[in-house]
């Protein structure tokens, strides 16, 4: 029964708060007004800047934050215990997390949709929206090469998963099409419907026929899978939000939907049957193996939680499509409410699911406690993708297995789940990466660079040199990849430092964002300060070096961000 009261107290904590504290944010803090000029009217050009419906873009919203962040993070913090990954996924989210996606998702839509990066020079300085094109480059260029490779984990781990989920980009196209131009969006929900049904008959298609990736021309599966999502993200990223990102995402977010609902009735099912204990212990402070819970398990829990990725899609791709501001709180706060819901039962499948039923390295099947002991038996074996990926799609197998959709089934659809969300990552973050060139380009003048198919160019190939630097098998991004979770989140910070500095010119509450930001900061500053130590010590001089540039960039830009904060407030400063 604990797993149900868990599950249920977060939900009903999600629904009372977006209608009380996302709800005030709206109306008192943020002041959103339905009739305000939005980026997407005033700047509309079918590619990028398309006003749609509300529903549509927290389709997109939602899928293209989540990816497999509030997947793979919880499914390795729960290593801590349960109980301390719960707290932070379910407070973070509703203070933190939502607050940030919000907040960045209005100050771009006030600010001709421009990405946070480059609003940066209007509310501290120009001199900090240099150093936040920097950070941000680097985590969408870490971001793109290493999503290509995880795609490419996931089809050789879930082969069953390959076809569903590249059947979904003609599936995507078509609905598109109806809606946009045979003008059938009256009758949407018939044809999401239709989409959602095609979707699963592949899924069982996928079921019987696996595909597995050959080696090519000396190349492995990986490196040809990495090379193959590239090019996709290249073509997909370019195209009018309307043909593919748009159908793509929404579709996506119905197949959360549906996943969603199969998981939440598999926890009632078990639960209520006796057969849904939480198997892993409530709070264990030093896992062998493992860094100290402070301040690692913010910085390992991030989607789910707060994101400063999430910043990137609020004021780059949603901020661009919104119709009106007020459908801002129901994309930005909403939709991450709705991540931390996934992320709840993340940690219900990992910590209680698993326990239904785990097959071990020796072949016997486990159960309770002895299941999940010899999954995280230590940090160094729950810590590689293709091990939180196992916790969360064995017990979400197991879940959907109690009330009788059959274990490979099951496992197929949380597969494709999972690679689907990952491709509305790389797909997302190409564009996003294009953006912040064709910014980069309108300051330094540069016309060449604002052309979206040299942009995209740019951003393709240089996640490709990252992705094979190393060697042909696509991996080169892992080099960098330790120090992304702390970068991603200290993002977060700096994020929530500019919202700050926005609000401080418009209401004395601007205290809202200022201690969630300074809480991000000081443990990210915690984390980076450990890790580039222990790079040093381990001679590992790349990440030392980045580790030390990035440490450099925050206080620097914090110090920007203070002095702009304490100077005297102007009434009717510019909005």
């Amino acid at each position: 029964m604990t797993t149900i009261l868990l599950m249920v107290l977060a939900f009903v904590g999600y629904i009372v708060a977006y209608n009380t504290y996302g709800r005030f944010l709206s109306r008192r803090i943020f002041r959103l007004d339905p009739d305000a000029p939005v980026p997407s009217k005033t700047s509309e050009d079918g590619v990028d800047f398309v006003p749609s419906r509300r529903i549509i873009v927290f389709g997109h919203h939602f899928t293209s934050i989540a990816g497999t962040g509030p997947i793979v993070g919880p499914a390795i913090g729960v290593i801590w215990g349960w109980v301390p990954a719960f707290i932070w996924v379910f407070v973070g989210s509703i203070l933190m997390g939502a607050v940030h996606d919000f907040g960045a998702l209005v100050v771009s839509l006030r600010n001709q949709g421009r990405s946070i990066a480059d609003i940066t020079g209007k509310y501290i300085n120009p001199r900090v929206r240099v150093l936040f094109f920097v950070i941000v480059f680097l985590i969408l260029w870490i971001v793109i090469a290493i999503f290509g490779l995880v795609i490419a984990i996931i089809f050789a781990k879930y082969p069953a998963s390959v076809f569903p989920v590249w059947m979904e980009i003609p599936i995507a196209m078509l609905l598109g099409w109806l809606v946009y131009k045979r003008g059938m969006g009256r009758r949407l929900l018939a044809l999401d419907i239709g989409a959602i049904l095609a979707m699963y008959v592949t899924v069982v298609i996928g079921y019987f026929l696996p595909l597995v990736m050959p080696t090519v021309f000396g190349m492995p599966p990986t490196g040809v899978w990495t090379v193959i999502l590239l090019a996709y993200a290249f073509v997909a990223s370019g195209l009018p939000v309307t043909t593919l990102l748009q159908p793509r995402d929404y579709i996506n977010a119905w197949e959360l939907a549906v996943a969603l609902v199969l998981m939440i009735a598999g926890v009632l099912v078990a639960g209520f049957a006796g057969r849904l204990e939480m198997a892993a212990p409530a709070f264990q402070a030093a896992p062998k193996g493992a860094p100290a819970l402070w301040p690692f398990l913010f910085i390992t829990i991030a989607c789910g939680a707060i994101s400063g990725f999430h910043s990137l899609v609020s004021s780059g791709t949603s901020a661009k499509q919104l119709s009106k501001e007020t459908d801002a709180q129901f994309v930005g706060y909403g939709s991450m409410l709705m991540e931390s819901v996934l992320a709840v039962l993340v940690i219900i499948a990992c910590c209680a699911g698993i326990g239904i039923a785990y097959k071990a390295a020796d072949g016997s099947t486990l159960t309770g406690a002895a299941a999940w002991t010899t999954h995280y038996a230590s940090w160094t074996a729950a810590e590689g993708l293709g091990a939180k990926l196992d916790a969360f799609v064995v017990g979400s197998a197991n879940l959907l297995n109690s009330f009788g959709i059959p274990l490979g089934i099951g496992i197929v659809v949380m597969g494709v789940f999972v690679a689907s969300f990952a491709g509305t990552t790389l797909d997302t973050a190409t564009r996003l990466q294009r953006y912040v060139i064709g910014e980069v380009g309108a300051q330094v003048k540069l016309g060449l660079l604002r052309n979206r198919w040299t942009a995209t160019t740019l951003a393709v190939v240089s996640a490709g040199a990252l992705a094979f630097a190393t060697g042909a098998n696509g991996t080169g991004a892992l080099k960098l990849w330790p120090l992304f979770g702390a970068v991603n989140q200290m993002l977060a910070g700096l994020a929530l430092l500019v919202i700050t500095s926005y609000l401080r010119q418009r209401t004395r509450w601007f205290w809202l964002t200022l201690v969630p930001a300074l809480f991000m900061i000081v443990l990210t500053s915690w984390a980076l300060v450990q890790k580039t130590v222990q790079f040093y010590g381990e001679q590992n001089w790349l990440l030392a070096l980045v580790g030390t540039v990035c440490l450099v960039l925050e206080v620097w830009m914090l110090v920007e961000a203070i002095v702009v904060t304490v100077r005297p407030r102007v009434p009717g400063a510019a909005a």
